[in-house]
């Protein structure tokens, strides 16, 4: 069987009567507020992304955990905030995404916690550099349950790979990609679905075709083509792709950079989403980096009451109203990923 299909499938099997239902509810208010521009919102999220650490090991260009530029401390999610989640949500969550910013492997507790969601049924997906996957730690990774392993590989060859992965080792990324793959086979296990990310930048975009031969080599299950965020792209930047397909941005006329998507008053995120930080602080979505936007706290509320209490109802509401007002989502490309 074709290795995406399988990883379908193994998501549609996480999806309960429960969580089917609770879907239905939040797809059909969705369209309800788009409809009548009035937030109305039935049912839990169906996805959170979890971050297990801000802390990272490299200092990538255009990431807040690599320029080490946070305003928000520096932490690890602790087992109690992130149970307590789990907990509640558990019945109708279906995906969980162990990353917003930081290397998710630098939390001693990460494999645990993603054991723990595995044994509640949920489909469980993390981002990583690689670099820590050793023999160890790959078999704990495969044993954990983890569902999809996304690895960030941004050249093939270590002179373009660093020049985005500032302070990275790509020797250490091929290292750690085969050690999963072998345990995978040691372990007759079908997960993790491994996928190969590469982030499109002008210094990276000659070795395209590189990576899809390399990620063959080494038995990776696909292999996903990334857009690149810049935050300052008002006068052009270096890492602005060439190949039109794979920019967030298009020059203008008057030679300023403007970013391709309209902005239109809606968004399928605030609807089935959301993202809590190591600290527990909840969020509209992964572009808050420094939490802005906070719409309310796990160490003192439940997330239902979080949920639906007038802080996200007010910030659904502007959404509708006029998503242009909106800092973060100035910069908001939904669709960021071509696959190979």
């Amino acid at each position: 069987m074709n290795s995406n299909w399988r990883d379908g499938l193994n998501y549609a099997s996480k999806i309960t009567p429960r969580r089917f239902w609770n879907m239905v509810q939040l797809v059909s208010s969705y369209l309800v507020s788009k409809a009548t521009k009035k937030p109305v919102h039935w049912g839990l999220p169906t996805s959170i992304s979890l971050e297990p650490t801000t802390s990272c090991n490299l200092r990538c260009p255009e990431c807040p955990s690599g320029l080490r530029n946070f305003t928000r401390p520096t932490g690890m999610l602790a087992d109690d905030i992130y149970k307590s989640v789990i907990d509640e949500l558990a019945p109708k969550l279906s995906y969980l995404i162990f990353y917003f910013q930081g290397e998710p492997y630098l939390n001693p507790s990460f494999l645990d916690q993603v054991k723990y969601a595995h044994s509640k049924k949920i489909y469980t997906a993390t981002s990583t550099n690689a670099h820590y996957l050793n023999d160890k730690v790959a078999k704990k990774t495969v044993e954990s349950g983890l569902d999809r392993l996304i690895i960030s590989i941004d050249g093939t060859t270590q002179e373009t790979y660093e020049q985005y992965r500032v302070g990275g080792k790509l020797e250490k990324v091929i290292e750690g990609t085969k050690n999963v793959v072998r345990w995978k086979k040691e372990l007759n296990s079908k997960t993790p679905h491994i996928i190969f990310q590469y982030l499109v930048v002008k210094p990276n975009e000659h070795q395209l075709d590189d990576v899809k031969r390399l990620a063959n080599e080494l038995e990776v299950d696909e292999v996903a083509f990334k857009t690149a965020q810049i935050y300052d792209y008002e006068d052009g930047s270096e890492l602005i792709p060439t190949i039109e397909k794979y920019s967030r941005y298009k020059q203008l006329s008057s030679g300023k950079w403007a970013i391709k998507n309209r902005l239109v008053n809606h968004c399928w995120k605030m609807w089935h989403s959301c993202v809590i930080t190591w600290d527990g602080k909840v969020v509209p979505c992964c572009f808050d980096k420094d939490a802005h936007y906070q719409l309310g706290e796990m160490k003192k509320q439940t997330f239902e009451s979080i949920w639906r209490g007038e802080s996200y109802t007010r910030f659904r509401q502007s959404l509708i109203k006029s998503r242009s007002e909106i800092e973060m989502c100035k910069n908001c490309s939904e669709g960021t990923r071509v696959w190979a």
